[in-house]
């Protein structure tokens, strides 16, 4: 199991666990949050606990996936940050690649958290686990975060549409460090 934690000044970024799934639920049952995210927001608990699962087993598989995403001040649980190594399902025709992504609750957005978190995962990515190449994908309309990949040196290199028509931006860094 991954023991690593990443601390920002506001923001304690740690492996989930099945204790975040309460909080989990709260974000993803909120349609407002899945927006941007196929527009399913989750139904029961039992999806939130199935993703962590699904989350800790590429722990073990890949050593990194998303971070449960704590404000320091609180103990709050805010969302999931962090570094996913894509293995099962093609995105935008690629497999086997390292994808920064990000998910807050509402109540938590416009204060800086993602961009706080995003300097960080790109940091860790870069600097400790020497990733070559990072890739992220961002609903076409989702304003904000694109402009958040953008702000910490990502490219927009394309946009395609996934399986339902629904246009996507694909953004990529190459390791500066490399």
């Amino acid at each position: 199991m991954i023991t690593t934690t990443i601390e920002t000044e506001r923001l304690l970024l740690r492996p989930l666990e099945l204790s975040d799934a309460e909080d989990m639920f709260a974000m993803d049952k909120n349609p407002n949050v899945h927006i941007y995210l196929w527009k399913k927001p989750y139904q029961s608990i039992d999806e939130s606990i199935k993703n962590i699962e699904y989350i800790q087993k590429q722990y073990i598989d890949n050593n990194i996936g998303r971070f449960a995403t704590i404000l320091k001040e609180t103990g709050e649980f805010i969302g999931w940050t962090g570094i996913k190594f894509v293995t099962e399902e093609p995105e935008n025709g690629n497999i086997n690649f390292y994808d920064y992504g990000y998910r807050l609750n509402e109540k938590f957005w416009n204060k800086g958290y993602a961009s706080e978190a995003t300097k960080a995962w790109l940091d860790y990515g870069f600097n400790v686990m020497k990733i070559e190449k990072m890739n992220a994908y961002v609903h076409a309309e989702n304003g904000a975060s694109n402009h958040i990949l953008e702000k910490h040196g990502m490219q927009f290199i394309e946009d395609y549409l996934d399986k339902d028509g629904v246009k996507w931006n694909w953004w990529q860094m190459e390791n500066p460090f490399l």
